[in-house]
Protein backbone atom coordinates (compact mmCIF):
# COMPACT_ATOMS: atom_id res chain seq x y z
CA UNK A 1 0.00 0.00 0.00
CA UNK A 2 1.25 3.04 -0.69
CA UNK A 3 1.40 6.35 1.51
CA UNK A 4 0.04 9.68 0.38
CA UNK A 5 3.05 11.49 1.00
CA UNK A 6 5.22 12.63 -0.69
CA UNK A 7 8.93 10.33 -0.66
CA UNK A 8 11.22 11.97 1.47
CA UNK A 9 8.85 14.72 3.17
CA UNK A 10 7.64 12.77 6.40
CA UNK A 11 10.34 14.31 8.33
CA UNK A 12 9.16 17.80 7.80
CA UNK A 13 5.78 16.84 8.65
CA UNK A 14 6.99 14.74 11.74
CA UNK A 15 8.74 17.92 13.33
CA UNK A 16 6.35 20.86 12.70
CA UNK A 17 3.83 18.26 14.37
CA UNK A 18 6.07 17.27 17.30
CA UNK A 19 6.49 21.55 17.75
CA UNK A 20 2.69 21.81 17.52
CA UNK A 21 2.21 19.24 20.20
CA UNK A 22 4.67 20.53 22.62
CA UNK A 23 3.58 24.14 21.98
CA UNK A 24 0.02 23.14 22.77
CA UNK A 25 1.22 20.96 25.71
CA UNK A 26 2.85 23.86 27.16
CA UNK A 27 -0.01 26.46 26.13
CA UNK A 28 -2.53 24.30 28.57
CA UNK A 29 -0.11 25.35 31.24
CA UNK A 30 1.30 28.73 29.82
CA UNK A 31 -1.25 30.68 28.15
CA UNK A 32 1.60 32.91 26.88
CA UNK A 33 2.42 29.30 24.16
CA UNK A 34 -1.19 29.50 22.54
CA UNK A 35 0.67 31.84 19.79
CA UNK A 36 3.04 29.63 19.07
CA UNK A 37 0.56 26.72 19.35
CA UNK A 38 -1.62 27.92 16.88
CA UNK A 39 1.28 28.31 14.57
CA UNK A 40 2.46 24.79 14.56
CA UNK A 41 -0.80 23.36 13.94
CA UNK A 42 -1.20 25.72 10.56
CA UNK A 43 1.99 24.91 9.36
CA UNK A 44 1.53 21.30 9.99
CA UNK A 45 -2.00 21.29 8.09
CA UNK A 46 0.00 23.31 5.32
CA UNK A 47 2.94 20.74 5.48
CA UNK A 48 0.23 18.15 5.14
CA UNK A 49 -1.52 19.86 2.32
CA UNK A 50 1.69 20.73 0.24
CA UNK A 51 3.50 17.41 0.52
CA UNK A 52 0.73 15.41 -0.78
CA UNK A 53 0.97 12.86 -3.53
CA UNK A 54 -2.12 11.92 -4.83
CA UNK A 55 -2.46 8.81 -7.13
CA UNK A 56 -2.66 9.73 -10.90
CA UNK A 57 -4.47 8.62 -13.81
CA UNK A 58 -4.94 9.68 -17.29
CA UNK A 59 -8.14 9.13 -19.39
CA UNK A 60 -7.41 6.00 -21.23
CA UNK A 61 -9.32 6.99 -24.42
CA UNK A 62 -7.26 9.94 -24.43
CA UNK A 63 -3.46 8.27 -24.41
CA UNK A 64 -4.42 4.91 -26.10
CA UNK A 65 -5.39 6.28 -29.62
CA UNK A 66 -1.48 7.88 -30.06
CA UNK A 67 1.20 8.25 -28.73
CA UNK A 68 0.90 11.47 -26.33
CA UNK A 69 3.19 13.33 -23.80
CA UNK A 70 1.71 13.88 -20.26
CA UNK A 71 2.07 17.03 -18.02
CA UNK A 72 5.46 16.60 -15.72
CA UNK A 73 3.82 19.40 -13.05
CA UNK A 74 0.58 20.60 -11.51
CA UNK A 75 -0.15 24.43 -12.71
CA UNK A 76 -0.44 26.82 -14.98
CA UNK A 77 0.78 26.59 -18.33
CA UNK A 78 3.07 30.09 -18.32
CA UNK A 79 4.14 29.80 -21.86
CA UNK A 80 3.73 26.81 -25.01
CA UNK A 81 5.81 28.09 -27.62
CA UNK A 82 8.46 27.36 -29.53
CA UNK A 83 9.03 23.33 -28.71
CA UNK A 84 8.76 24.26 -25.08
CA UNK A 85 6.27 24.30 -22.24
CA UNK A 86 6.57 26.34 -19.34
CA UNK A 87 4.91 25.52 -15.69
CA UNK A 88 4.32 27.52 -13.11
CA UNK A 89 3.11 25.83 -9.60
CA UNK A 90 1.55 27.81 -6.90
CA UNK A 91 1.66 26.27 -3.55
CA UNK A 92 -1.32 25.19 -3.14
CA UNK A 93 -0.50 22.55 -6.46
CA UNK A 94 0.99 18.93 -5.64
CA UNK A 95 4.34 19.26 -5.72
CA UNK A 96 5.61 15.91 -7.33
CA UNK A 97 6.73 15.72 -10.57
CA UNK A 98 6.10 12.77 -13.18
CA UNK A 99 7.93 12.14 -16.47
CA UNK A 100 5.69 12.64 -19.54
CA UNK A 101 6.89 9.87 -21.76
CA UNK A 102 8.18 6.16 -20.97
CA UNK A 103 12.26 5.55 -21.51
CA UNK A 104 15.10 5.83 -20.20
CA UNK A 105 16.75 8.15 -18.40
CA UNK A 106 19.58 9.63 -20.67
CA UNK A 107 20.89 11.84 -18.62
CA UNK A 108 20.68 13.86 -15.43
CA UNK A 109 22.69 17.65 -14.73
CA UNK A 110 21.99 19.34 -11.73
CA UNK A 111 23.21 23.12 -11.96
CA UNK A 112 23.30 25.85 -8.97
CA UNK A 113 22.00 28.99 -9.24
CA UNK A 114 20.11 32.40 -8.44
CA UNK A 115 16.91 32.79 -6.50
CA UNK A 116 14.76 34.68 -8.82
CA UNK A 117 10.53 34.07 -8.57
CA UNK A 118 9.97 30.87 -10.61
CA UNK A 119 7.20 32.98 -12.60
CA UNK A 120 9.51 35.03 -13.93
CA UNK A 121 11.64 34.30 -17.35
CA UNK A 122 15.06 35.02 -15.89
CA UNK A 123 14.31 32.12 -12.95
CA UNK A 124 16.42 29.85 -15.66
CA UNK A 125 19.36 30.96 -14.12
CA UNK A 126 17.92 29.42 -10.63
CA UNK A 127 19.18 26.20 -9.13
CA UNK A 128 17.67 23.29 -11.77
CA UNK A 129 17.61 20.00 -12.66
CA UNK A 130 17.73 18.94 -16.70
CA UNK A 131 16.52 15.47 -16.43
CA UNK A 132 16.49 14.14 -20.61
CA UNK A 133 14.71 11.12 -21.01
CA UNK A 134 15.04 8.98 -24.66
CA UNK A 135 12.80 6.27 -25.93
CA UNK A 136 14.21 5.33 -29.58
CA UNK A 137 13.78 8.46 -32.06
CA UNK A 138 12.20 10.23 -28.94
CA UNK A 139 13.75 12.18 -26.66
CA UNK A 140 12.39 15.16 -24.38
CA UNK A 141 13.85 17.24 -21.65
CA UNK A 142 12.03 18.09 -18.07
CA UNK A 143 13.87 20.75 -16.44
CA UNK A 144 12.80 21.36 -12.60
CA UNK A 145 13.74 25.11 -12.02
CA UNK A 146 13.59 26.07 -7.91
CA UNK A 147 12.12 29.02 -6.62
CA UNK A 148 12.76 31.73 -3.91
CA UNK A 149 12.37 30.31 -0.59
CA UNK A 150 14.56 27.21 -0.68
CA UNK A 151 16.92 25.68 -3.07
CA UNK A 152 16.00 22.12 -2.74
CA UNK A 153 15.05 19.95 -5.92
CA UNK A 154 14.63 15.87 -4.80
CA UNK A 155 15.49 13.37 -7.09
CA UNK A 156 13.82 10.25 -7.40
CA UNK A 157 15.52 8.62 -10.37
CA UNK A 158 18.94 8.34 -11.74
CA UNK A 159 20.84 7.60 -14.62
CA UNK A 160 20.22 4.56 -16.36
CA UNK A 161 16.83 4.33 -14.95
CA UNK A 162 13.68 3.16 -16.98
CA UNK A 163 10.23 4.88 -16.44
CA UNK A 164 6.94 4.67 -16.96
CA UNK A 165 4.82 7.70 -18.98
CA UNK A 166 3.81 9.02 -15.43
CA UNK A 167 6.37 7.89 -13.17
CA UNK A 168 7.42 9.85 -10.25
CA UNK A 169 10.44 11.39 -10.88
CA UNK A 170 11.21 14.02 -8.19
CA UNK A 171 9.74 16.91 -6.20
CA UNK A 172 10.68 20.66 -5.44
CA UNK A 173 9.93 22.51 -2.68
CA UNK A 174 8.39 25.33 -1.49
CA UNK A 175 7.04 27.11 -5.22
CA UNK A 176 8.85 26.16 -8.42
CA UNK A 177 8.31 26.08 -11.89
CA UNK A 178 8.66 22.94 -14.58
CA UNK A 179 9.98 23.46 -18.47
CA UNK A 180 9.52 20.43 -20.56
CA UNK A 181 10.59 20.15 -24.33
CA UNK A 182 8.25 18.99 -27.16
CA UNK A 183 9.99 16.42 -29.34
CA UNK A 184 9.63 17.41 -33.36
CA UNK A 185 6.37 15.16 -34.23
CA UNK A 186 4.65 16.15 -31.68
CA UNK A 187 2.52 19.03 -31.67
CA UNK A 188 1.47 20.94 -28.22
CA UNK A 189 -2.40 20.49 -27.58
CA UNK A 190 -2.43 22.75 -24.46
CA UNK A 191 -1.91 26.80 -24.35
CA UNK A 192 -1.21 29.85 -22.07
CA UNK A 193 -3.21 29.67 -18.53
CA UNK A 194 -4.35 26.43 -18.97
CA UNK A 195 -4.68 24.27 -15.46
CA UNK A 196 -2.97 21.01 -16.19
CA UNK A 197 -2.10 18.31 -13.61
CA UNK A 198 1.12 15.88 -13.47
CA UNK A 199 0.46 12.37 -14.90
CA UNK A 200 -3.02 13.14 -15.71
CA UNK A 201 -3.41 16.30 -18.12
CA UNK A 202 -2.22 15.08 -22.01
CA UNK A 203 -0.15 18.30 -23.34
CA UNK A 204 1.04 16.84 -26.42
CA UNK A 205 0.33 14.95 -29.01
CA UNK A 206 2.10 12.46 -31.84
CA UNK A 207 1.66 14.35 -35.72
CA UNK A 208 4.11 12.17 -37.12
CA UNK A 209 4.90 8.89 -37.77
CA UNK A 210 6.89 7.31 -35.55
CA UNK A 211 8.57 3.25 -35.70
CA UNK A 212 6.87 0.86 -33.85
CA UNK A 213 8.81 -0.07 -30.80
CA UNK A 214 8.48 3.83 -29.94
CA UNK A 215 5.16 3.48 -30.08
CA UNK A 216 4.64 0.38 -28.75
CA UNK A 217 6.54 1.78 -25.78
CA UNK A 218 5.52 5.01 -25.54
CA UNK A 219 3.37 4.65 -22.57
CA UNK A 220 4.06 1.20 -21.54
CA UNK A 221 7.97 0.16 -21.41
CA UNK A 222 8.95 -2.95 -20.51
CA UNK A 223 11.12 -2.88 -17.51
CA UNK A 224 14.79 -5.24 -17.11
CA UNK A 225 13.89 -7.11 -13.49
CA UNK A 226 16.61 -4.84 -12.11
CA UNK A 227 15.36 -2.00 -12.70
CA UNK A 228 11.59 -2.28 -11.25
CA UNK A 229 12.28 0.24 -8.93
CA UNK A 230 9.57 2.37 -9.37
CA UNK A 231 7.03 -0.58 -9.60
CA UNK A 232 7.36 -1.67 -6.20
CA UNK A 233 7.16 1.76 -4.69
CA UNK A 234 3.77 2.27 -5.87
CA UNK A 235 2.11 -1.43 -4.83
Amino acid sequence: MRIWIAKGSIWWILTVWACALISSVAAFYDPGFRTAAYFFILLTIFFLAFFRDPTRVPDPKEVSARPVMLSPADGRVMAAENGDVHIFMNFNDVHVNRTPISGRIKSIRYIKGSRIPAFMKDSVRNERNAIVIENDDIECTVTQIAGTITRRIVSYIKEGDFVKRGDRIGMIRFGSRVDVTIPPGFEPVIRRGDKVYAGKTVIANAVSTFSKSSIDTFGVIEYPEHEKHQEADDE
